[in-house]
């Protein structure tokens, strides 16, 4: 009479168990996205940074908005083309000085440059694919937030970040959860959402 009792309640056990060691190793606590190296220095310019190049002291001053295209370069009226990625934008200043110069087109010029806007991409299942202001309190969960949210398709736990020719997987989930796990973009970042098969 006992003996099925017994083995009822031994295979409820059982399956109690593997419930709760299931639940368990895929607790938040245990899961963690990777940390991703963050450039040593955010003043350097980067291709898809906008900038204003401002020619002072020169009988025709002038403002130039201007791009940095993916080669790293920038247009410039009587120039043409410069190298502008990887320097600061007071490396920049000096490099369009002395250029200026060098070409005789003016013997004075005083040269500065700012940035307007940098960005970060998001692109894949999101509801508005493209580019994003970046901001220094940009994290991954925000970026995709400010892309609409996730289409309905998205694999919202394995989200690719690109950094530096380095791609990294984020789970965009536990992000959410917990901040701790939201890592900060920088500019130039690209997000790519994929397909989820289900």
């Amino acid at each position: 009479m006992n003996f099925v009792p017994r083995a009822f309640l031994a295979c409820l056990a059982a399956a109690l168990l593997i419930v709760v060691g299931c639940a368990t190793g895929s607790s938040d606590a245990t899961r963690a996205n990777p940390q991703i190296p963050v450039p040593t220095s955010t003043a350097q310019l980067r291709p898809g940074d906008s900038l204003t190049v401002a020619l002072q002291g020169v009988p025709d001053p002038s403002n130039n908005s201007v791009q940095i295209d993916e080669q790293g370069l920038i247009s410039l009226p009587f120039i043409g083309v410069l190298s502008a990625a990887g320097v600061s934008t007071a490396e920049l200043s000096q490099r369009i000085r002395e250029t200026y110069v060098s070409k005789k087109i003016y013997t004075v010029v005083d040269v500065s440059v700012s940035v307007t806007e940098r960005f970060v991409y998001v692109g894949g299942e999101v509801q508005r694919p493209g580019r994003i202001v970046w901001t220094p309190d940009l994290s991954v969960a925000k970026a995709i937030q400010a892309a609409g949210g996730f289409t309905l398709y998205a694999k919202e736990t394995a989200v690719s970040l690109s950094r530096e020719k380095n791609s990294y997987t984020i789970d965009v989930k536990l992000a959410q959860k917990n901040p701790a796990q939201d890592p900060h973009l920088m500019p130039g970042d690209s997000l790519q959402v994929s397909r989820s098969p289900f």
